[in-house]
């Protein structure tokens, strides 16, 4: 499992070992960390540590020292090291002094021979865009950046970018993982273990053992039914395909039956023969847990059957055309007893919230979860997961292979499996967006017979080989 923690414990953490320690042996724990990543990095790129040239861009804080005293130690291992110092008179004195000593030069920019940059500029404490004088150097290069411990000119806390910010191929943090390494282009991120003692969160990320960890695998024991029934109320006459996606999703997740009911039921048998289809959701049988709305419609057929879904006393995600329903009876929420679990993008969200997520999507989607009593699932390039009362999961896509249509109604039968398997629904929610990452990066690797673009419908096709990576 991966922990988020904010910049206020990373500093209340390193309090007492600032207390204990002598001065200045933490920030070259810290710089042996960052010099050892920062020759793997140069070997990797160039074949070579010696007679390799690195630049440290320096700032005022403690991320500028410990910048001077990585370079110090790649110095002593025969690179070549220079320092731009944005303001020389507050460089930090004894990392400075050894960067000199060890035959640092410090320069006015770049050199144009520069390997790689580290970015020691600011730290988790700073704010706001990069200055003018700073954002200048690193536009005069297009050497590869390692940031020190985030990129200068990306929040901490949310990701955003209000302005001119570093681009890093690389970043190195210490003690712990903070929220900005999942919410933000942070290139590869590699943590550095500082000896910190870490209290619990509850900023989280699944990883793939997390995942099979949780998900259902039926045993030898197990039926259709113990295995859950997902039931899907998905699709119209204009939109059967969110209906087929939806079901076709569910059954790939390993639900031991999927249940359809609604005016695609042709279209979706002709494509998953196994699901068991009705015409209305009155006749569409038990089940365990309820995905109602992609491509159902708006109209007051789609409004019955939403009020159908969360009249029931299941587990329901809802989806697409269902989220703009309840925009307008978001009572039908906020009154159930058993688990709702929503899935909006940000147009979506802003129509449940009467705001935007804006900026920080994390507080966003506590707050909605909080205010509705559901776990909240905000779409994005980083899927944020928010239980009304608990965790919050991020779930990085680290590209946007997901982000075409339908792929969100393929998204919905995966957690719906999940939810009808008996998960709770958070971890129902993070575990079927990373598997939905998985699949859709599956998807872009493989062209098949010939090359297409990633569609929806590839995604899916590819659910059970990621499955089968993790599991």
């Amino acid at each position: 499992m991966r922990h988020y923690y904010t910049a206020e414990v990373i500093r209340d953490a390193e309090a007492p070992l600032l207390a204990a320690l002598p001065d200045g042996a933490l920030m070259r724990r810290a710089a042996y960390g960052l010099a050892v990543a920062t020759a793997r990095e140069l070997r990797a790129r160039t074949g070579a540590v010696a007679g390799r040239r690195i630049c440290a861009v320096v700032g005022s804080g403690d991320n500028g020292g410990d910048a001077l005293w990585a370079a110090t130690l790649l110095r002593r291992r025969g690179v070549a090291a220079d320092a731009v110092l944005l303001n020389p008179d507050r460089a930090h004195p004894a990392g400075l002094a050894a960067f000199r000593a060890a035959g640092g030069r410090v320069a006015q920019s770049i050199a144009p021979t520069t390997d790689l940059v580290l970015d020691g500029v600011v730290g988790i404490g700073a704010t706001g865009p990069l200055r003018p004088d700073a954002a200048a150097v690193f536009a005069g290069t297009d050497a590869p950046v390692v940031a020190v411990d985030l990129p200068s000119g990306i929040d901490v806390h949310t990701g955003a970018r209000p302005g001119p910010a570093v681009q890093a191929a690389l970043t190195v943090t210490f003690g712990g993982l903070k929220p900005v390494h999942a919410l933000a282009d942070c290139g590869r991120v590699e943590l550095v273990d500082i000896g910190l003692q870490l209290p619990d969160t509850d900023l989280l990320g699944f990883e793939a053992g997390d995942v099979a960890a949780r998900w259902p695998v039926p045993g030898r024991r197990d039926d259709k039914y113990t295995q859950g029934v997902t039931g899907v109320l998905a699709g119209s006459q204009t939109y059967p395909g969110a209906a087929i996606l939806s079901a076709g999703a569910a059954v790939a997740a390993h639900s031991g039956m999927v249940r359809y009911a609604g005016s695609a039921a042709a279209e979706v048998v002709s494509h998953w023969p196994e699901v068991v289809a009705a015409p209305t959701p009155e006749q569409a049988g038990r089940v365990q847990a309820w995905v109602v709305g992609p491509g159902l419609g708006t109209d007051a057929t789609a409004e019955q059957t939403l009020r159908f879904a969360l009249s029931a006393d299941v587990p329901v995600l809802v989806d697409a055309d269902g989220l703009t329903l309840l925009a307008q009876h978001r009572e039908l929420v906020t009154d159930r007893a058993a688990p709702t679990v929503l899935t909006p993008h940000a147009g979506e969200f802003e129509r449940l919230a009467g705001r935007g997520p804006g900026e920080d999507r994390v507080s966003a989607a506590r707050t909605l979860a909080a205010e509705l009593g559901a776990v909240v699932l905000l779409k994005g390039h980083v899927t944020v997961i928010a239980a009304p009362d608990g965790p919050v999961y991020l779930n990085p896509a680290g590209g946007s292979w997901a982000a075409t249509a339908g792929s969100g109604d393929v998204l919905s039968g995966i957690i719906g499996a999940l939810l009808a398997a008996g998960l709770a629904p958070v971890e129902a929610a993070a575990a079927g967006a990373f598997v939905h990452t998985r699949a859709a990066e599956l998807s872009a690797a493989d062209p098949g017979p010939a090359p297409v673009p990633t569609s929806a419908a590839r995604i899916l096709s590819h659910i059970r080989s990621a499955l089968a990576r993790i599991l």
